[in-house]
């Protein structure tokens, strides 16, 4: 975090569950912020940041705003990154990965009409198995992260 701001659980901690947070840190070790992986390392934070936008998490939202503009992603990609579509500032292997972050995020969303083969065909367009196996891992881990944070409330507020 910044140095102007401290986060504050306001509903649960989940540290006090040793499983919970063996499984995210495990997750995270792996698959977070700070591991090494054969995709991308930009690719890897724009999946991360986007999953913390959709799932409205304002502890991860803080954290990978800061590490995006630390992995050298340009500004215009982290700024309109809620509309991503909007713009051509993405590879098309860029724009295939973050499609399939979001359908796997929002699996609820997936219909008859939004079957989740074509999101998977267009990612294997561009990556081989293993790469699509991190896209996976650095997803799930994001999604796992983000309702940890959620359910404790996690705020990040003015430092004191």
């Amino acid at each position: 975090m910044t140095d102007d701001v401290q986060i504050v659980n306001r509903r649960l901690d989940a540290s006090g569950n040793e499983a919970l947070i063996g499984m995210a840190r495990m997750g995270a070790d792996a698959f977070g912020y700070t591991a090494e992986l054969r995709i991308d390392r930009g690719l890897a934070q724009l999946l991360r940041l986007r999953v913390s936008q959709l799932n409205n998490c304002t502890y991860c939202l803080n954290l990978h705003y800061e590490a995006a503009r630390e992995a050298g992603i340009p500004r215009a990609k982290i700024d309109t990154l809620t509309a991503w579509w909007e713009t051509e500032l993405h590879s098309e292997a860029e724009q295939a990965a973050l499609r399939y972050a979001e359908a796997l995020t929002r699996a609820a969303d997936t219909d008859r009409g939004a079957a989740f083969q074509r999101f998977h065909d267009a990612l294997a367009a561009h990556f081989s198995t293993e790469e699509m196996l991190e896209i996976v891992a650095v997803v799930v881990n994001m999604n796992v992260w983000t309702r940890i944070k959620l359910a404790e409330g996690a705020m990040p507020c003015p430092a004191d």
